[in-house]
């Protein structure tokens, strides 16, 4: 495949150009849990604890810019902001459980415990 840019951008294959859209270590455990259901700002850094206020709300824009994620901000005070994933979104799920099976399967490999790896 010849090389193609992309928003300024040199990509040299459609998996790279895939995985900058969905990679990283935030973009897919975000996705993956909006797969099922709306969630807001305080409940996805709850289930991310690790996650950084400046690192979540980063991620959460270029997902919300790349037409992954949708922002819905309610006009009450304090400020009521919920995110859903979108069609383009939810293509990316497959992708994410099988890079998860991937990922779990290698673990047990490597030795590494997966019990509480697996739950979410």
């Amino acid at each position: 495949m010849p090389d193609f840019i992309y928003d300024k951008k040199v990509y040299y294959n459609p998996v790279e150009f895939a995985m900058d859209r969905i990679g990283g270590t935030w973009k897919m455990p975000i996705l993956w849990r909006l797969r099922e259901k709306t969630l807001r700002y305080g409940e996805l850094k709850s289930d991310l604890p690790h996650i950084t206020h400046k690192m979540l709300s980063s991620v959460l824009r270029s997902l919300e810019k790349e037409g992954f994620i949708t922002r819905k901000v309610h006009p009450v005070v304090p400020p009521k902001v919920e995110y859903t994933i979108t069609k383009r979104g939810l293509k990316a799920i497959p992708i994410i459980e099988i890079v998860r099976k991937y990922g779990t399967d290698l673990m047990k490999e490597f030795g590494v415990k997966v019990k509480e790896a697996e739950k979410k």
